[in-house]
């Protein structure tokens, strides 16, 4: 599994960023190596909602489905996300 961290100051409130980040076909917009994210779930966004991407970085773009958020990331909204 891979574990990715960050920090970054938004001038939004906490709910919107949390909404912004969950939707994961926003990732393209803030992530340079994501070209594409589409959601291939119906319904609104939650536990199993699943998105394919393709990411790109050293060697050939590689493709994935990820599911997200988690069920923890629910229970914590808007502050955390897993």
């Amino acid at each position: 599994m891979v574990r990715v961290e960050g920090d970054i100051t938004i001038g939004r409130p906490v709910e919107d960023v949390f909404d912004f980040v969950a939707d994961e076909s926003n990732e393209p917009k803030y992530n340079p190596r994501m070209t594409r994210a589409d959601r291939i779930t119906e319904g609104p966004i939650g536990v199993g909602t699943r998105f394919n991407s393709v990411v790109t970085g050293v060697g050939p773009a590689a493709e994935m489905t990820i599911t997200s958020p988690s069920s923890n990331a629910l229970a914590e909204s808007p502050r955390r996300s897993i």
